[in-house]
């Protein structure tokens, strides 16, 4: 699973690599006014709530940090991917912890679910490959689809329902 996640992140370091700055902060009305960057910051911020998580034995995803410069200064979202990459890298992936949230936008009462790493680990990527799919949308408005591949935001479970019924057009989720 951690290499899975670091392959994720590497997909988007190089996307980050390729875009213009003006490109990767634009607010995009397609996708309700934010901007790539925006939604790399979640994606980024999840793993790092994960991160500090995993040493208190505790991960609230609700407790992130919203740093606006991982959304519009792509060199600080590629140095925080490489520490993000570091760190899961060097993860106990069997550990245990506890997730805590408040479910619920009318209600700040705190759940509390156990966990593990590795299933945590799984939903920063699933989260992440649909943040990507959003992203793909952003990359479409911008006449930049050529930046990412046709797998880019696509379940991995998708792509090998593609590839055993040999549909090289995007499928439904």
């Amino acid at each position: 699973m951690k290499n899975y996640c670091i392959q994720n992140l590497l997909q988007i370091k190089e996307l980050i690599c390729n875009m213009k700055v003006e490109d990767f902060s634009k607010k995009l009305e397609i996708l309700s006014g934010s901007s790539i960057g925006q939604h790399l910051r979640h994606i980024l911020e999840l793993y790092q709530c994960l991160l500090d998580g995993a040493f208190e034995n505790e991960v609230n995803y609700d407790n992130r940090k919203r740093n606006l410069r991982l959304e519009t200064d792509p060199e600080f979202a590629l140095t925080t991917i490489e520490e993000i990459s570091e760190k899961i890298f060097n993860l106990d992936g069997d550990k245990y912890l506890n997730m805590l949230g408040a479910f619920s936008a009318h209600s700040e009462k705190k759940i509390a679910i156990k966990t593990s790493i590795y299933r945590e680990l799984a939903y920063n990527l699933e989260h992440s490959i649909h943040h990507q799919a959003l992203i793909k949308i952003g990359l479409s408005a911008l006449g930049l689809s050529n930046l990412v591949d046709i797998d880019f935001g696509v379940a991995p479970a998708t792509i090998k329902y593609k590839n055993s019924q040999k549909i090289q057009t995007p499928v439904s989720y």
